[in-house]
């Protein structure tokens, strides 16, 4: 499954939204030194449920609008 999502880092809360159109997934962690995108990776695998390992970022890495790759187990 792919998503496109938008990353809002220095949250005040770690949480993740649908708004309809894309994910907004908030981490508490900064934009430096791939922290965020540690921390996005993270919420997405408790989120559904699955390891980290099965979630890529396939692009945006350096973006806040990334596109995400889950690999959810049948």
């Amino acid at each position: 499954m792919q998503l496109t999502i938008k990353v809002i880092p220095n949250a005040r809360k770690a949480k993740i939204v649908d708004d309809g159109v894309n994910l907004k997934v908030y981490v508490n962690a900064p934009a430096a030194d791939n922290k965020a995108n540690k921390a996005v990776i993270k919420a997405l695998a408790a989120h559904y449920g699955v390891r980290k390992s099965a979630i890529h970022i396939i692009s945006g890495v350096k973006s806040r609008e990334k596109r995400i790759q889950i690999n959810i187990p049948q």
